[in-house]
């Protein structure tokens, strides 16, 4: 009950504040045309922008108000960027799908606006203004009680009364909240872009952020091949550039001393081609180069510690480099995530092609319960997807396991 009677309340609130708007609104729909006539007829297009720009506003305000009826956001129409000569403005503004909708609106909202406002601010008065009748009808003169209802004997005034509050109750209850609803969605309907641009404009967010990812991503991996070449590869190269000139040194007076520096040189320069290759494989796994992709997966689910059940076919997993690495991160980021964190007894891994996609799907047996939040690695996984236009799926419900579903594109 409480439920209702606050849909009755918000929608007499909306009918009532949308007698603002459509007022103005029916005004503007016998000026507007006057002005767009005006333009044409004697070339005063380019005051045509400071002529619409008060239905601009008024749109304005009426999304905002449709979106907070609806709890949903009425998207406006990205206006035209400025050509620097205001006779092409005006011109724009005339050939604008946006411009014609919204006056559009201005003449269905002036009407039906003004129509349901009216009905629906004066429902709850006229069944008070009811309630009354029973006690100063006989005053009348002829007992006419309003333009509709005249009454005659008190058995008229304490029956029709009431039943005249029963039906404007019923009007406010039923009627009431669809006209409510009937504005916002006309409002929504003409004043919103198409749906095709709206759905572009929201790809484009979309790519935006996940290209600030990519490069969030890629300048964090940049950093860290640097701090290892610095902190690792160099810093070796420069201890054994030292042992070997104290080992020159001592050459001739001590050879032993200098057999031993020019062994440890030896170690140094072994442990700064391992440190290399380390990076190397961050940068790109030569595991992929030397065995395609099904191989290096092969190679991960064989050095795991708990038993892995794999599916990957044997050929036709061949994609573009970028998403070959990616797939190689993907699994074995995951696999190391089961090991670490799952508390599973097994994990099943599965990679295939399927026409433009190349899926994967790591699921295991654990605990369940992932949080992309608490640093899983699961966050980083969905960076490195997302770079790639890709899509990350995670399922992890407390006891029952983790599932992992990648799709990356690598063309058909």
């Amino acid at each position: 009950m409480g439920g209702q009677l606050g849909r009755v309340r918000r929608a007499i609130g909306y009918l009532a504040a949308g007698l603002l708007t459509a007022v103005p609104a029916l005004a503007g729909f016998y000026l507007v045309p006057l002005a767009l006539l005006f333009g044409v007829l004697f070339v005063a297009l380019p005051w045509l922008p400071l002529m619409i720009r008060p239905v601009h506003a008024l749109a304005g305000i009426e999304r905002r108000r449709a979106s907070r009826f609806l709890g949903r956001e009425i998207a406006a129409p990205e206006p035209p960027p400025p050509s620097g000569s205001a006779l092409e403005d005006g011109v724009r503004l005339l050939r604008s799908a946006a411009t014609w909708r919204e006056l559009a609106w201005l003449l269905l909202h002036g009407g039906y606006g003004l129509i349901a406002g009216i009905f629906g601010t004066l429902m709850l008065p006229s069944a008070l203004y009811s309630l009354t009748l029973p006690l100063w009808w006989w005053a009348a003169p002829d007992g006419s009680v309003s333009a509709f209802v005249r009454l005659h004997t008190w058995g008229q005034a304490l029956t029709l009364p009431f039943l005249q509050v029963a039906l404007d109750l019923a009007l406010v209850v039923w009627v009431v909240p669809l006209l409510a609803l009937g504005e916002a969605k006309l409002a929504e309907l003409l004043l919103s872009p198409p749906r095709r641009r709206v759905t572009l404009r929201e790809r484009v967010e979309e790519l935006t952020e996940t290209r600030a990812g990519a490069l969030e991503a890629h300048g964090a991996e940049l950093r860290r091949i640097e701090r290892d070449l610095h902190d690792g590869t160099q810093a070796q190269l420069v201890a054994v550039a030292l042992r070997l000139g104290l080992a020159d040194r001592r050459f001739d007076a001590d050879p032993a001393a200098s057999r031993a520096l020019f062994l440890q040189a030896r170690e140094g320069v072994e442990e700064a081609l391992t440190q290399l290759r380390t990076v190397i494989r961050g940068i790109y796994p030569p595991i992929l180069s030397d065995r395609g992709l099904a191989g290096a997966v092969r190679a991960l689910a064989g050095a795991q510690p708990i038993p892995v059940d794999l599916d990957v076919p044997a050929d036709g997993l061949r994609a573009p480099a970028a998403v070959e690495a990616a797939a190689y991160f993907v699994v074995a980021e995951a696999l190391t995530n089961v090991a670490k964190h799952a508390g599973a007894r097994g994990v099943a891994v599965a990679v295939h092609r399927d026409g433009p996609l190349l899926r994967i799907r790591v699921a295991d047996d654990g605990k369940g319960g992932a949080d992309e939040m608490r640093g899983s690695g699961l966050a980083g996984i969905r960076r490195r997807v997302a770079a790639l236009d890709g899509a990350t799926r995670i399922d992890s419900p407390e006891g029952r396991g983790t599932t992992l579903e990648v799709d990356l594109p690598c063309g058909s």
